[in-house]
């Protein structure tokens, strides 16, 4: 999906434990069978498919039906500033990322007493499981690569940043049809992370002054954890 996947494991014999190999390898399929229903980058997906109008989703594979379900309530639930239907053809990349490395870590149950950390192109989901210290989530300043906005602990839960740093102005608001120009990046934490990716694209495409405020009357439990406005 245009960007990079890593997993890190921690826990009793992550070295030797012989579950965690085929439970590693399980989550990586899972990702890369996303990839090639999913990716915008690849001409034989799924979603290139119907971007083309040579696929209908009702006829597509039960992940992308599902996938199109959510995005379908992900507008709902952000008022029209997530859409995943906008001029140049379906995509799903501001749910969908988070959407499956949620159900990569799933593959993850049956390594009891392990914590994960799967980081998908910047955006985590992670747990905690033992009585090790909080996972930590450094958030990049956008506008100065070795330096970081703020550096968050995570237990359980997912943190997803939207912004024009690394893709540049890719993401519009759907009312206007234009770029948004007062944010430079927005970071929302929350029990899922699908959802928390939602939130920030949606947040970033709404912008405005209250930002904060918008994400914590629309998606209860979620939260700017946070936000770098242009100069």
């Amino acid at each position: 999906m245009g960007t990079e996947m890593s997993l890190h494991l921690r826990g009793p014999r992550v070295d030797s434990d012989p579950a965690v190999e085929p439970a590693v390898a399980a989550v990586f399929g899972h990702l890369r069978a996303a990839d090639e229903l999913f990716s915008t980058y690849r001409p034989d997906s799924q979603v290139s498919a119907i971007r083309r109008r040579e696929l209908s989703p009702g006829d597509a594979h039960p992940w992308v039906t599902e996938v199109v379900a959510l995005c379908e309530k992900a507008r709902q639930r952000t008022g029209g500033y997530f859409d995943a239907w906008l001029p140049g053809g379906f995509d799903p990349s501001g749910l969908v990322k988070g959407w499956a490395a949620e159900g990569a870590a799933t593959q993850l149950a049956r390594l009891r007493g392990f914590d994960h950390y799967l980081n998908a192109g910047g955006d985590v989901t992670g747990r905690v499981a033992s009585r090790c210290p909080a996972w930590q989530v450094a958030v990049q300043d956008p506008q100065n690569t070795n330096a970081f906005l703020t550096i968050l602990e995570l237990r359980s839960g997912g943190v997803a940043t939207s912004g024009s740093a690394e893709r540049g102005k890719h993401i519009i608001d759907p009312h206007t049809g234009r770029h948004p120009g007062d944010l430079l990046a927005v970071t929302v934490t929350g029990p899922s992370l699908l959802w928390a990716d939602v939130f920030a694209t949606a947040a970033f495409a709404r912008g405005g002054e209250d930002v904060e405020e918008w994400v914590a009357t629309c998606a209860p439990g979620y939260e700017v954890a946070a936000l770098a406005r242009a100069p």
